[in-house]
């Protein structure tokens, strides 16, 4: 019969059952249909440095990248990369065997997983966290174990004697965030070392997801886990392009470590897109040697957004954790009579022309997550600020 199979059993891989579509595309797609203000999605409506796209059209029309890459990257790139860890973190690497150009860091995440982990491995993840993690984790085999960042003086704080705790024999891996998404917080050199120490005497491996390094505010900065003692050779470190830059549609993404570690992960993402983003890795080259003005611009720009929208959220009547870091706000929303994130969420649009995610889906704690909402202010001030407008509404 048309449609039917023989077999019962169902299309998609079980390891992914249980993530089913993202809360993005829903939450986007309420966005349109309802002609809300999408304050969802972590992307820019403006493009970055017009200098930088240039770089890329100049590149498209020499024929530098119309045809597949080298499958490691562009030597420029891979060059830039080591360049830029050097400059900004005196993190020396080989251009030639410790730097991998992705197709963006949620490649460079699964290609990590998918090389380093195998069936029966656990991992700590910082909870909540980036929904691609879990996924990863998943198809790898692997199990994922959370440690819960929980609110605690204005900021979501890790509890370090958790993370210890969490820890067994079967523990291959940490996959650590920072600037974290979605809570903003950003972890102290303090609570750097812990893990460091801990990686090392456990004798773990680590990835760090570093995407909104230069997006870090006030007395808060990032420091790559890779520049303490014992991590250089255990740490995979992963950024990209996207964040720093606002070309988030480029796709390109990088991973450093030590060689043994990078072949690792090169191996696996040879057979993920092979190669991608060819001309674009020319004129992120390019991005990656812009002047420290530009990243301090960059930052008091959205230091500037942040907390016009935090402000707005304030006057709502939502409890506000201003992020030192990452370019989103989470928010509780029990002051205003709330506790269901994905209730509020999808009832945001028709309220008042709003949308945002519901925390609670980077949670296997659901309930954890439960009264936080995430809103993200890498937009333009103007809509930014009628944003703020609409959302007074909710203090009525």
């Amino acid at each position: 019969m048309t449609g039917m199979t023989s077999s019962a059993r169902p299309f998609l891989n079980r390891r992914l059952a249980e993530f089913g579509t993202t809360i993005f595309a829903e939450m986007s797609a309420l966005a349109l249909r309802t002609g809300s203000l999408n304050l969802g999605q972590g992307f820019p409506d403006t493009d970055g440095p017009e200098e930088i796209r240039e770089a890329a059209v100049r590149a498209l029309r020499d024929g530098r990248g119309n045809q597949y890459p080298p499958g490691p990257g562009v030597p420029e790139l891979r060059t830039a990369v080591a360049a830029h860890q050097q400059r900004h973190y005196g993190l020396s690497l080989d251009p030639d065997t410790e730097v991998l150009v992705t197709a963006g860091a949620t490649e460079a995440i699964a290609a990590a997983l998918l090389a380093l982990l195998e069936t029966g491995d656990e991992v700590i993840a910082l909870e909540p966290y980036y929904d691609s993690y879990a996924a990863c984790i998943a198809m790898a085999g692997a199990t994922r174990v959370p440690v819960t960042l929980r609110p605690r003086e204005g900021r979501f704080r890790l509890d370090l004697d958790e993370l210890r705790d969490a820890v067994t024999d079967r523990t291959r891996l940490l996959l650590i965030n920072t600037p974290h998404n979605p809570t903003g917080t950003v972890l102290t050199r303090e609570e750097l070392s812990a893990i460091a120490t801990l990686a090392v005497e456990r004798d773990l491996l680590v990835v760090t997801d570093e995407v909104y390094e230069h997006l870090v505010f006030g007395d808060a900065e990032h420091v790559p886990l890779a520049t303490f003692p014992g991590m250089r050779e255990r740490t995979v470190t992963i950024s990209s392009a996207g964040k720093t830059y606002s070309f988030t549609g480029w796709k390109v993404g990088w991973v450093t470590g030590a060689p043994d570690l990078v072949a690792a992960v090169r191996s696996a993402k040879q057979f993920l897109t092979y190669v991608a983003s060819g001309p674009f890795q020319y004129a992120v080259a390019e991005a990656l040697r812009l002047p420290d003005s530009y990243f301090a611009d960059f930052r008091a720009n959205m230091l500037a957004k942040r907390d016009l929208l935090a402000g707005g959220l304030e006057r709502a009547g939502f409890k506000v954790f201003r992020p030192a870091g990452t370019y989103f706000i989470t928010t509780d929303i029990r002051p205003l009579g709330e506790n269901d994130g994905f209730t509020f969420c999808r009832a945001l649009p028709e309220r008042c022309g709003v949308v945002a995610i519901p925390n609670a889906v980077f949670y296997d704690h659901r309930e954890q997550g439960a009264p936080f909402v995430r809103f993200a202010f890498c937009k333009r001030t103007g809509v930014l600020e009628e944003a703020a407008s609409r959302l007074k509404t909710l203090a009525a």
